[in-house]
């Protein structure tokens, strides 16, 4: 842009663009039906496929018109899609050969050409040629929050022809089948093992969603993420955005016995990192 500021290098935004980028919460109504939709009705079979148009935003901001994106859970594709449609080269890695396969359908209807997408365990990235190619500008994940997609659902119907509950992949290895704790260190050792391909004042941002409270435990899985990541050297946590959305439906929970929230948001988790010196 003609007037964005010549000291900026994070990304090609002008002062106006890169304010509105800083709003706190991203509320989002994208159509699920349509050219508009980027191929939904396939990208629906992922249990939580993230919007190309939402991801498109972040990466126009933590990147530059030549950037290189890593993401680590790639599921079917919503990164790597959003990073073609901005003019990024993007790698994409997961366990599932069917959701690789489903992102691939997904670039032949939109007529794109497919990023690098790895069916692999995030866990031996460092051992992938596609990874070791070049520094990543950014890295933009939204990894399987523990065992959540596998519990019940109270009060909530059976949709999309899905039994419930729906775990993302039946893999002992998927992250999305580890119990809370075990979660978070598995997660936080694969991040940490990312960071040697991240550029020093690259960024890592990560979606998170809550779990409802128990007894024993908040589960305010946003704020563990954090404790636990803010323990890698050199990792600085920078905030959060929450992002608003509103496709999703209202269900009766606890009804009529007890409050039990409605989670119509997640939060994006952002840190930057400042290298192995942390300086």
């Amino acid at each position: 842009m003609s007037d964005r500021d010549a000291r900026n290098r994070l990304n090609d935004l002008d002062a106006r663009a890169w304010t509105y980028a800083l709003r706190s919460v991203i509320s989002t109504a994208y159509p699920t039906r349509g050219p508009g939709s980027f191929a939904h009705h396939l990208r629906r079979k992922h249990p939580s496929p993230k919007p190309p148009q939402l991801m498109a935003e972040l990466i126009r901001f933590f990147t530059r018109r030549d950037g290189h994106i890593l993401d680590l859970f790639a599921g079917v594709g919503g990164t790597l899609i959003a990073s073609t449609l901005e003019g990024r080269t993007a790698v994409g890695i997961d366990l599932s050969p069917e959701y690789a396969a489903i992102y691939h359908a997904v670039c032949a209807e939109l007529r794109i050409t497919p990023q690098p997408y790895l069916v692999a365990d995030a866990r031996h990235l460092l051992d992938l040629p596609e990874v070791r190619e070049r520094p990543f500008d950014l890295i933009l994940t939204d990894p399987p929050y523990a065992a959540m997609m596998a519990r019940p659902k109270t009060g909530e119907r059976k949709k999309r022809g899905r039994a419930d509950p729906t775990p993302f992949t039946a893999s002992p290895a998927d992250l999305g089948n580890l119990p809370y704790h075990e979660f978070i260190a598995e997660l936080s050792a694969i991040i940490a093992t990312s960071l040697h391909t991240l550029r020093p004042g690259g960024y890592v941002v990560l979606f998170a969603k809550d779990f409802q409270p128990t007894p024993d435990h908040h589960n305010m899985l946003h704020a563990d993420l954090v404790i636990a990541l803010r323990q890698i050297a050199g990792l600085e946590y920078r905030g959060y955005q929450i992002w608003h959305d509103q496709s999703q439906n209202l269900y009766p929970f606890g009804y009529p016995y007890a409050f039990v929230a409605n989670q119509m948001h997640q939060f994006i988790l952002i840190f930057r990192w400042l290298g192995p010196s942390g300086s």
